[in-house]
């Protein structure tokens, strides 16, 4: 592992090659128009597909410059967790995994399949009758788990994995008919309390608003309650960019570790917005909708 001082002055070199304000005139431009400014910007470059070749690029300067083995896995062991959960799913279905696999994180997907045949830790144990929406439960549950716990004393870490617990759970019983079907799937380890949760089934309308009054996630239940019904995309955009935006407010005072995680959340906002502006584009969406679209790292 190199030093912070050295990682960060690497990683001020990268953030010129940042997008930057050019994203924001994407939505305006055709896709083909689009790639040739990625090319020019050196987005991608050296491969078929600019988006995975730099979701490549950016996970082997995470394994590279990681400052510690708790950020690395913050950033990598998700994906172990989604490869997981496709392997279980697929021997359930007696299907090839292949196409359900995503980029390796910590472990490769032989270690992961070995991890399943053994039941080892941290594959959740799962009942055999469990539906669809437990199984995914439970995986999230191990996955929170394991990451708390390899957080140590990281607090910016302990922090935003609390967060997201959070705010996973809030959408959880949004989208629930009643809190006992919610509480099966909720995870621990966020702030909530459970019971703060129920105040969202509530029948009384001005209660119902008012569930999370005096919480952070104030502006983030409104955007669950503005939907009125799934999909809850407005408050799945904020729950994707909460980390990078959390950075964001203080980037002029960002010490230690903190520019590395600020630089990668930036990036994978970037990289993501970049998908969506090119799968709104080439499906028809109008400028103005693609601009409500995008989430961070504009």
């Amino acid at each position: 592992m190199y030093g912070t001082v050295y990682t960060n002055g690497v990683i001020a070199v990268k953030e010129r090659q940042l997008l930057g304000e050019k994203l924001l005139r994407f939505p305006g431009m055709t896709a083909e128009e689009v790639l040739r400014v990625l090319a020019e910007s050196g987005f991608g470059t050296g491969g078929e597909d600019p988006l995975r070749t730099e979701e490549r690029a950016l996970d082997a300067f995470i394994r590279e410059y990681a400052p510690t083995q708790a950020d690395r896995a913050y950033f990598l062991v998700p994906r172990d967790f989604h490869n997981l959960k496709a392997l279980y799913k697929a021997e359930k279905l007696a299907a090839d995994p292949a196409p359900m696999l995503g980029p390796e994180g910590l472990w490769s997907v032989d270690r992961l399949k070995e991890m399943l045949a053994k039941k080892q830790p941290p594959v959740p144990a799962i009942g055999e009758d469990a539906t669809g929406a437990a199984i995914g439960a439970a995986f999230d549950r191990a996955m929170f788990g394991y990451l708390l716990r390899v957080s140590g004393k990281r607090g910016n870490l302990k922090r935003l994995l609390r967060a997201r617990i959070d705010m996973t759970n809030i959408l959880t019983a949004c989208r629930s008919s009643d809190m006992g079907a919610a509480e099966e799937l909720l995870i621990e380890g966020g702030t909530l309390k459970f019971g703060q949760l129920s105040a969202i089934f509530s029948e009384d309308a001005d209660a119902k608003e008012r569930a999370l009054a005096g919480t952070p996630y104030e502006d983030f239940y409104a955007a669950c309650l503005a939907a009125g019904k799934p999909p809850y995309t407005g408050a799945e955009r904020l729950l994707e960019s909460f980390e990078e935006k959390s950075f964001a407010e203080r980037r002029f005072g960002l010490e230690g570790r903190e520019p590395f995680l600020y630089y990668v959340f930036r990036r994978r906002a970037e990289i993501r917005n970049v998908r969506t502006v090119l799968v709104s584009l080439r499906a028809g969406v109008p400028a103005r909708e693609i601009e409500k679209r995008l989430a961070g790292g504009v």
